[in-house]
């Protein structure tokens, strides 16, 4: 059976689907076409229904879950750290509402965040997540919304943090934050569902297990990104909660379906 799989480029991503898609572990029998894409775009690939296994923001997965179901493995959940919104100039927190801000799209969980802590902040255009930082240095907009390996690179260009997301849902509900889990079409029988939460956790634990095995799938689609970038954004985004989501990743999951405005 040949299913379609998107992802992202990003290295977390890259890190844990390497050994699913070059055959490295066992599949069960399952093919996999896969597309890479970025957040925002999968997002919408799924809400078109486009695809039978995807990584999704889980904002955007609030508005899936009646055609796909959640995988216990591969999610992306951080601990006390998450979108930040940053800025060339000083501003504080009392000032988000006045500024323009770039975001990476309207479906990221970054957004629903960004629209938790600041509900009044409406000034908001979308682009692609990689090009933020750079239409912020332009003054193209008082602010921008960063996500993935970002965060470690927005001081080095001498922009600065106007608010850490994660650090602001920690505070709100002493939760992990859930960014983006991996979602499969309801339509798929429930021992194919069966299958790919075995395997999606395979090609997990053989990635944590076998980190030099991914480096060049990584280091390829990393947009040219420096060695300790890509360790960092994996240390960060591939944890526990990857290998599975566990009762408290599924709490965390609600906290924040509960949360959505």
């Amino acid at each position: 059976m040949k299913l379609s799989l998107g992802f992202s480029p990003c290295p977390n991503d890259t890190f844990i689907f390497d050994a699913l898609v070059h055959n490295k572990i066992d599949t069960e029998g399952l093919e996999f076409e896969y597309f890479m894409a970025d957040v925002e775009e999968l997002n919408q690939k799924a809400i078109q229904n486009l695809a039978d296994v995807s990584k999704v923001s889980f904002h955007a997965y609030l508005f899936l879950r009646s055609n796909y179901t959640l995988l216990n493995s591969g999610s992306a959940l951080g601990e006390n750290v998450g979108p930040l919104l940053i800025s060339k100039r000083k501003y504080s927190l009392n000032e988000i509402d006045g500024l323009s801000i770039a975001i990476p799209g309207k479906l990221t969980t970054a957004n629903l965040l960004l629209k938790i802590a600041a509900p009044k902040a409406v000034n908001k255009t979308e682009i692609v997540f990689s090009d933020i930082e750079n239409a912020v240095l332009e003054d193209k907009f008082d602010a921008g919304l960063i996500i993935h390996e970002n965060r470690f690179t927005y001081l080095d260009k001498g922009l600065k943090k106007i608010i850490d997301l994660g650090e602001y849902w920690k505070k709100l509900t002493n939760s992990p934050i859930p960014l983006g889990g991996i979602i499969a079409k309801k339509g798929l029988t429930e021992s194919t569902i069966e299958k790919l939460n075995r395997i999606i956790k395979r090609s997990v634990l053989f990635a944590m297990n076998n980190p030099e095995s991914s480096k060049d799938f990584v280091k390829q689609n990393a947009q040219e990104m420096a060695d300790d970038v890509i360790e960092k954004h994996i240390n960060l985004y591939v944890n526990n909660y990857t290998i599975e989501l566990g009762d408290r990743g599924k709490k965390a999951i609600n906290t924040l379906i509960q949360n959505a405005i």
